[in-house]
């Protein structure tokens, strides 16, 4: 029995060591990209959970991290300056073909060598360069879609699909940046919009398709709070070998059916938008496609579409091969305080009672979160509906109440007393309770108001369009908001209403039209700029998935950068964010997004801040990584932000560890190798060799 045993220890643990060598990435020497790790979609994959089985950076080692390569796309020179003012950098590069392909606002997509930050290649669409404020230029990123027979290299076997701001869709072959000619006219299919839109760009799409299977699926921006009948909010989807259109699903159904009741009278055909502007996710296995829509036309009154605005503010499970929808839940009835469902869902396998159960995490602006059986919908933790402020202005019908799900615990605590606001000192502070009084605030979902109503969280979050990441192995979920409110007044519509938005450097005017109001937007901030709410005013929180409960929750971002002497120490009250998080097998966490203009990396157990670099542009996007050749490397977007107001650029930067730190740990890898290799051999010249024996108590593995 001691011989037995001894074998077994020595078979065990050569299988260990084994185990250890192919879970851990191997560098090795730089090739034309010999080893690339995956970062296939926006999300990271098509579940959108933004998260990277990559390890060679650590909390140990991420302080180490420096510029690997630094790419600019020129579009500071190439672009006027009206152009750069109405535009936003919000893309993430992902990988396709061995290349790191990204869009810039203007919708140029590049493809770089991974490793260099080379470029390969360029495709310009020739954007329209008549977009007026605050239609602004944007490209959040692209998709692609794989052959799956044939010759790999052929032309178009990988495509990369993006669609522009002027309404277009495209399909580029991914190794040569060619337009596919079988697809739509020559590489390019015309979007449609459910209504003629009143102006160029108050219709258009801003952020990546979603491929699954041989289907992509397309969403739109509309503009806010410009007319009631504004246009649709329709989701079309096209083959993504030909273009041809496969078909389309309307949140505002305009035939009765099952939500019939949820839109009284005649209000779906006096109504628009309902739209999809994040980013949907897919579960191919499924054949589902997840889409996170906004609320109804107009935003902060929604007497002309009385009754819940089903599907309006809702997830919707729809099937991708026939745009059927499976099943939805709606987060918002009779949405006034545009708390549009802003992220793309997550999709993660959850744990309970030694079961796993195939989920969607949805978060939302209102601070809250969400989590269902992504196969039918069901919560898996109870939901309430709840009573909330009633008392809105005339013509107006709130819903009596509102889900509140009783966890996940909120992001933050949503409610506001005078004794919570904020000064600098008693001056500022003195102000801001002076606007709290002349305010209304009933706490979560007071409605709008003649008066002025508070909005905490505002319509910019509690979460956005970032989303969330997901680390799979530990169930746990990372999630960034902004912790400021807005103060939303209602203003009867006058005789010199204008046609479209207005904006000024604290608030924006927007017309309504179709309804009895204008209505006036601006944050809920001190006269010296800061915001009354209680700081933190930017956080990042971890969440235990199983159980539902907070793990660590952190400040995000400084306010350094706005004060006038500069200081040797942090005051880190965070700052309002958009941008999402990006969490690895290593155990650190990276997320941009903050006002300061810093890329950060965080302990994903502790929520520690590990690192920082100030970045030559503003920061408002997600980064992404991935291993090249044996090297792990973080890359980060860069660029203006028209509604944070952060410096202009058109760099793309890539971090990565010293060459050194990476050889050590190469080294470390080949004494595992050896190791492993060494306890084989002693195994199988024991007698352990023969497989077809298996050990008592173990047996031979399932094929």
């Amino acid at each position: 029995m001691p011989a037995l045993t001894e074998r077994k220890n020595r078979f065990l643990t050569a299988i260990t060591l084994l185990c250890l060598l192919l879970c851990t990435p191997l560098a090795g020497p730089p090739s034309a990209v010999a080893s690339l790790s995956a970062w296939d979609a926006w999300g990271g994959d098509a579940r959108g959970r933004r998260y990277a089985p990559v390890d060679q950076i650590t909390p140990d080692n991420v302080a180490r991290l420096e510029v690997a390569w630094e790419y600019s796309t020129g579009e500071l020179t190439r672009r006027s300056a009206g152009m750069l003012g109405n535009s936003t950098a919000e893309t993430t590069p992902i990988l396709v073909s061995g290349s790191l392909v990204s869009c810039t606002p203007f919708g140029r997509v590049i493809a770089l060598d991974p490793v260099t930050g080379a470029e390969r290649w360029v495709f310009d669409p020739g954007i329209d360069p008549d977009f007026q404020l605050p239609n602004q230029y944007i490209c959040r990123g692209v998709a692609q879609w794989r052959a799956r027979i044939g010759d790999a290299d052929a032309l178009c076997a990988t495509r990369v699909i993006y669609t522009t701001v002027d309404m277009r869709l495209f399909a580029i072959d991914a190794r040569r940046g060619l337009p596919c000619p079988e697809f739509g006219e020559g590489g390019v299919v015309r979007l449609q919009s459910a209504a003629a839109p009143q102006h160029l760009g108050e219709v258009k799409p801003a952020s990546p398709p979603t491929v699954i299977n041989d289907t992509i699926a397309v969403g739109s921006m509309i503009l806010d709070n410009v007319r009631a009948n504004a246009p649709r909010g329709v989701i079309y989807a096209y083959d993504a070998i030909s273009g041809e259109q496969r078909w389309t699903f309307d949140p505002i159904p305009q035939d009765a059916g099952p939500t019939e009741a949820d839109w009284l009278g005649d209000s779906r055909g006096r109504t628009g938008a309902a739209n999809m502007w994040s980013v949907m996710s897919a579960d191919p296995q499924r054949d589902l496609l997840f889409v996170p829509t906004s609320s109804a036309a107009p935003d902060y009154y929604g007497g002309e579409r009385p009754g819940d605005n089903r599907h309006a503010n809702s997830l919707l499970a729809l099937d991708a091969s026939s745009g059927a929808l499976v099943w939805s839940y709606q987060f918002v009835h009779h949405d006034v305080w545009d708390y549009d469902t802003p992220a793309q869902p997550t999709l993660v396998d959850i744990t309970r009672d030694g079961a796993t159960i195939p989920a969607v995490v949805q978060v939302t602006k209102q601070a809250l979160l969400f989590v269902f059986d992504r196969r039918d919908g069901t919560p898996l933790f109870p939901i309430a509906e709840t009573p909330v402020p009633q008392g809105a202005v005339a013509g107006e019908r709130l819903s009596p109440t509102q889900p509140i799900p009783t966890l996940p615990e909120p992001l933050f605590n949503t409610s506001l007393t005078l004794a919570d606001l904020f000064g600098f000192t008693f001056w500022d502070r003195r102000k801001c309770r002076q606007r709290f009084r002349g305010a209304r605030y009933d706490g979560l979902y007071t409605p709008p108001s003649l008066q002025g109503s508070i909005h905490y969280p505002g319509a910019a979050g509690g979460a956005n369009w970032g989303g969330a990441a997901v680390d799979p192995r530990e169930q746990t979920l990372f999630i960034n908001s902004t912790r400021v409110a807005s103060l939303i007044t209602l203003i009867p519509r006058r005789a010199t209403a204008g046609d479209s938005v207005a904006l000024s450097a604290l608030a924006d005017l927007s017309p309504m039209r179709g309804t009895p109001f204008e209505v006036r937007r601006e944050f809920f901030l001190s006269p010296w700029g800061a915001p009354c709410t209680p700081p933190p005013w930017g956080g990042l929180t971890a969440y235990d998935l199983a159980s539902g409960k907070q793990r660590w929750d952190v400040p995000l971002g400084t306010i350094n950068h706005k004060l006038p002497i500069p200081l040797p120490f942090d005051v880190s009250l965070g700052t309002p964010n958009i941008g999402g998080p990006v969490a690895t097998a290593g155990g650190v966490l990276f997320i941009a997004a903050t006002m300061d203009q810093y890329l950060r990396a965080f302990d994903m157990r502790s929520g520690d801040e590990l690192w920082r670099h100030a970045l030559p542009a503003g920061s408002q996007a997600t980064p992404m990584t991935y291993i090249a050749d044996g090297r792990q490397y973080v890359v980060m977007a860069t660029g203006g932000h028209l509604w944070f107001q952060t410096d202009p650029g058109d760099t793309i930067i890539a971090f990565a560890l010293p060459e050194e730190t990476r050889r050590v740990k190469s080294a470390r890898q080949a004494g595992a190798i050896r190791k492993a290799k060494g306890a084989l051999a002693r195994f199988q010249s024991s007698g352990g060799a023969n497989t077809s024996s298996a050990l008592p108590g173990m047996r031979p593995p399932n094929r």
